[in-house]
């Protein structure tokens, strides 16, 4: 049994744990994201989360925290027709997942958007994470931007 609720400011230092076990298994799919040398700067970024409602945790029947998810409405300089709630950080610690526990993190992340006042959803993942792209289809994500990345050493920079 798991039970997600608001996340405080004591769960920062859990909460930047999970984190960082979820930057170093986004190395595997390319991420550029150092895990550790960022601790402290998402420990901030997730207290600031917690601070403003914007952190979710999930906790187990002994009250450890299981996975979690940061969330915000999209503040932007320019005029849009649309109010995107977004999804920035999503994780369950690997033997809770299949178990309902990130549907569950999803699907109370995005009432609480919508509550905010997002009329749309968007998140960003690995592009090469097929998990992540399944998860997140089979509730109702579908591309929406691509980005394009090519290393300075590709053939087309590079003089011979």
């Amino acid at each position: 049994m798991v039970s997600v609720e608001l996340g405080s400011i004591e769960d920062a230092d859990a909460a930047a744990d999970r984190w960082v076990e979820l930057a170093a298994d986004q190395r595997g799919f390319g991420s550029h994201l150092l895990a550790d040398e960022n601790r402290a700067t998402i420990r901030e970024a997730i207290a600031r989360s917690a601070v403003s409602d914007e952190l979710l945790v999930a906790r187990d029947d002994a009250g450890e925290l299981v996975g979690f998810v940061t969330f915000g409405v999209e503040s932007s300089n320019y005029e849009q027709d649309a109010t995107r709630g977004f999804v920035q950080n999503i994780y369950v610690v690997p033997d809770r997942r299949d178990e309902g526990v990130g549907s569950e993190l999803l699907g109370a992340a995005e009432t609480k958007l919508v509550d905010d006042g997002a009329d749309t959803l968007a998140l960003e993942m690995m592009a090469d994470n097929r998990d992540a792209r399944r998860f997140y289809r089979r509730h109702g994500y579908a591309p929406h931007r691509v980005e394009l990345e090519k290393s300075v050493e590709s053939d087309t920079l590079t003089k011979e």
